[in-house]
């Protein structure tokens, strides 16, 4: 269990113990998980709006899959920023995930800031750890990561907590992204997930 997650009183067990029940009826996050650990990568989570988004479905009464484009599985290696490196990652998901019949994307954050200002116009810092990049993602609700521990169940990284995931509440993480980016990227969720709570950017 992560120690970043911070509610008060017993609502963190309780929070927790629902992700991983939700979790547990989408069958392509419960494949992954399950077969993840053998792709050796360094420092990896499950991550972002697959996690919400399944969670977001069961409490609209959806199909846990449903509206999901893609699943973030995401590591960090500052050992080896090649691309070259990362696909061959992304190349043995594609054999490891083929049967859950989803797309996986594989990314190393440790290389995000090499192509982050091509793509969204402007340059980030490198991150230091995957829970850095996870502290930076758009909404609260997506700042999520879950992966498989050691002694099994299920790690949980989540810098903000889970109330607002489990409250439908979309709220930006000013971190990194601009307003124009958190507006495009929650107006697809509101009109999936009509019970969703965007809040204004500011």
């Amino acid at each position: 269990m992560s120690d970043r997650v911070s509610v008060h009183g017993g609502e963190p067990h309780r929070q927790l113990d629902r992700l991983r029940e939700y979790l547990n009826h989408n069958r392509v996050i419960a494949g992954i998980l399950q077969e993840a650990p053998s792709l050796a990568m360094a420092n990896w989570y499950l991550g972002a709006g697959c996690i919400a988004q399944t969670v977001w479905n069961f409490l609209h009464g959806f199909a846990p899959t449903f509206g999901i484009k893609d699943y973030d599985l995401v590591y960090h290696d500052g050992s080896d920023l090649s691309l070259e490196a990362q696909t061959r990652y992304q190349g043995r998901a594609n054999e490891f995930f083929a049967h859950l019949h989803a797309t996986v994307e594989v990314q190393n954050q440790a290389r995000v800031h090499l192509w982050y200002a091509e793509r969204f116009g402007y340059e980030i810092a490198p991150y230091e750890s995957v829970e850095a990049a996870i502290n930076s993602w758009p909404t609260t609700a997506t700042c999520v990561g879950v992966r498989t521990a050691r002694a099994g169940g299920l790690q949980i990284y989540v810098p903000f907590g889970l109330s607002d995931l489990f409250n439908m509440i979309v709220r930006p993480n000013k971190v990194q992204i601009t307003r124009e980016l958190y507006e495009a990227k929650t107006e697809r969720w509101t009109r999936l997930w009509p019970k969703l709570q965007r809040l204004p950017w500011d």
